[in-house]
């Protein structure tokens, strides 16, 4: 990787973006010496432009972004870096430093919470309990919402056909669970899928 950074004092703009949910956390900027450090540690450090001096992400809070993939733009003076995260990125206490939150991130949510429900199994739990029942029930679950879910479709009451399908996305959340996989393979495999 060979960077242009001339343009900007020695600086280039770093776009940095969670690597599970696509969300653009926050912009920094980083010197020659940030980017080498980043590389090295796999750990973001930026050049911080007010306290004139590195500055690794997190260093104070403890909210470090571990790096996932850096890629450069077309004209090799901007970078992308995608990261996995333990915390608020943005000083505030937020996931990202932009106002706005991704739609897909309740998802993601809603699968750590399924994740924890069958890690700490309670009685009470419905999640923990088809788990339980073993990879054949949770398949035959996500069949009987399937099926449910094109009857509805050939009625008109909008209300039980969206019923119908977040029972369906729900089960489907759970078998990919039991399966040791996320929404982000399934949708790395459309991509991949779509470039063909």
């Amino acid at each position: 990787m060979k960077l242009d950074f001339s343009k900007n004092n020695g600086l280039i703009p770093v776009i940095i973006q969670n690597n599970e949910t696509q969300q653009v956390l926050m912009l920094g900027y980083m010197n020659e010496e940030a980017v080498q450090k980043t590389q090295t540690e796999n750990v973001v450090t930026f050049f911080s432009r007010s306290k004139k001096r590195l500055w690794t992400k997190g260093e104070t809070s403890g909210n470090f972004l571990k790096v996932v993939s850096i890629k450069e733009d077309c004209d090799q003076d901007a970078l992308l870096i995608q990261v996995i995260l333990n915390g608020p990125t943005c000083h505030n206490g937020t996931t990202s430093c932009f106002a706005t939150e991704p739609k897909i991130q309740f998802l993601n949510e809603l699968e750590n919470v399924i994740e924890n429900r069958i890690s700490n199994p309670s009685s009470a739990s419905y999640v923990a309990s088809l788990y339980q029942k073993g990879i054949n029930k949770m398949a035959q679950k996500v069949g009987e919402e399937a099926v449910e879910l094109v009857i509805e479709a050939k009625d008109d009451n909008k209300d039980l056909f969206i019923g119908e399908a977040a029972d369906l996305l729900f089960h489907y959340l759970i078998l990919l669970q039991a399966k040791n996989m996320k929404l982000n393979d399934i949708e790395q495999e459309l991509m991949r899928r779509m470039k063909k």
